[in-house]
């Protein structure tokens, strides 16, 4: 295993189901110790990346290695050095939380001892030691998802892959989940993230690949995605009926401008500050229009996303997953 190189680097990777291009000349790299967030809606090709890169789908085109082994080539190898975790938690309700952890170590084939042992310090780690004697079904829901992501790592894999980790948490869960994943980065762990959430891949990655109806649209740092819209914007809410009368009233937004019919939000570059802002008040009062909100603040990935995309990150667009077939994930070997 090559760990001088990126521990993930695709180029040129393509994958169709049937007449639909899932995936179309997708290149990605992630450095060691680092967060790559594949971010996009529902259907934009992020799933199916995963499952290639995790050697669960054979690309059409292209070539990619993660820790310096080929994802067709050395398949059977890779499996053992990758954890995954998907959207749903896959541990057995039935076993207690040692005995899940336990079991996945048996699964990738370490001695009983050193499982055991690896269980141990995993539910130290994610403070779980209290409940290891606990079936499983008894957790929480944020406790479920840490022995979940306790199970992945128990082989100590260099690669930590997360599929939407976070989705149908509640707040309180989730910001659980973002601490543990800090601290597995910090520890040198690296991860690759797919996420709806544009706070979440503010908030975790290093780097930022956004994806739209199977290509990679942009890609860079969350900062230099950001600064792709300049300066501070204003953002302001209209009632919906009268959303076009305030497009027409500002003039269509450009240069980094966005309109969110969905949210009712309109955004727009605001070079001069606060002056932007009490101009588009007085075009808005001119119109006859009473915004519901409105103010200055700095680009989000959430402008960049319908900047880049002309839609909002999380949109029903059916799941690139669901055309692949009806694979959940495995903790551990895959």
């Amino acid at each position: 295993m090559n760990s001088a190189g990126p521990v993930i680097e695709a180029r040129g990777i393509c994958k169709a189901f049937g007449h639909t291009r899932a995936l179309i000349d997708v290149d990605v790299v992630a450095g060691a110790g680092r967060v790559l967030a594949l971010l996009g809606p529902n259907g934009a090709g992020k799933t199916t990346l995963v499952r290639i890169l995790t050697t669960l789908l054979r690309p059409d085109a292209g070539t990619a290695t993660v820790a310096g082994l080929d994802v067709v080539r050395d398949a059977a190898q890779l499996r053992r050095v990758i954890g995954l975790t998907g959207q749903f938690a896959a541990v057995d309700p039935l076993l207690t939380g040692r005995e899940n952890l336990e079991m996945v170590g048996q699964l990738c084939q370490l001695p009983r001892r050193q499982a055991q042992r690896r269980a141990a310090q995993l539910l130290e780690r994610f403070g779980l030691a209290a409940a290891a004697g606990r079936l499983a079904r008894t957790y929480s829901g944020g406790m479920t998802r840490r022995l979940d992501l306790a199970a992945s790592l128990i082989a100590e894999p260099p690669l930590l892959v997360l599929d939407e980790p976070t989705t149908g948490l509640d707040p309180r869960t989730r910001t659980d989940v973002w601490d543990t994943v800090e601290g597995l980065v910090e520890s040198g762990t690296t991860v690759l993230l797919t996420t709806q959430y544009l706070e979440e891949a503010d908030r975790l990655a290093h780097r930022v690949a956004v994806m739209d109806h199977g290509r990679v649209v942009a890609e860079g740092t969350p900062d230099e995605l950001k600064a792709r819209l300049g300066g501070d914007v204003v953002e302001m809410l209209v009632p919906g009926p009268q959303l076009d009368q305030a497009l027409g009233a500002l003039a269509p937004p450009r240069d980094g401008g966005t309109v969110d019919r969905e949210r009712r939000r309109i955004t727009m570059p605001a070079p001069a500050g606060a002056a932007t802002l009490r101009a588009a008040l007085d075009r808005l009062d001119g119109a006859g229009i009473a915004v519901d909100d409105i103010g200055v603040r700095r680009p989000s990935l959430d402008d960049v996303f319908l900047a880049l995309t002309g839609h909002g990150a999380v949109e029903d667009a059916g799941s690139d997953i669901a055309r692949a077939g009806n694979g959940r994930r495995r903790s551990g070997p895959t």
